[in-house]
């Protein structure tokens, strides 16, 4: 049987924080705001295999009110998850995911990113998928306040 999973994940931008996107730290005036480490991509990524192997949401294992998750490297998260998916009796087949930031521009990180997800979901670079566009300075995220990923995934089993 064929599953797919959709994530979604938003972030506030600050000044002082740091920009962590796929597991890889982006020089940026400003970062996500969150309990974590604010990865809004690698976030979507759990969500969407989650939902895929209907195991609930990100909230459930990682949950904002539990201090063990203070600034926690995403990276452990989509690890996690990636177990239990594949316990569940499901292998990973592809990740598609794009995010939405108005600057910096992305396209140089994309290759590690890719390379990190791949790495720690023990997957072919193949199967990931990462794009990145603009709101071409539309709202929230085009004001440079917000930071936002969409990703879709299929696993089988």
């Amino acid at each position: 049987m064929i599953k797919t999973g959709i994530g979604y994940d938003v972030h506030q931008l600050a000044e002082g924080e740091k920009l962590i996107l796929g597991g890889v730290e982006i020089p940026s005036e400003v970062g996500a705001v969150g309990h974590s480490d604010g990865d809004a991509l690698l976030h979507a990524i759990v969500d969407a295999l989650l939902g895929a192997a209907a195991l609930g949401d990100i909230g459930q294992f990682f949950p904002s009110e539990d201090d063990q998750w203070k600034d926690a490297d995403s990276l452990h998260f989509l690890n996690v998850v990636g177990e239990k998916v594949r316990s569940a009796g499901f292998e990973i087949n592809h990740i598609d995911s794009i995010i939405i930031l108005q600057k910096p521009k992305l396209a140089g990180f994309i290759p590690e990113m890719k390379y990190k997800i791949a790495y720690t979901l023990q997957m072919d670079e193949g199967q990931v998928s990462v794009k990145a566009t603009t709101t071409d300075h539309l709202g929230y995220i085009g004001e440079g306040k917000g930071i936002a990923a969409q990703v879709i995934v299929t696993i089988e089993g």
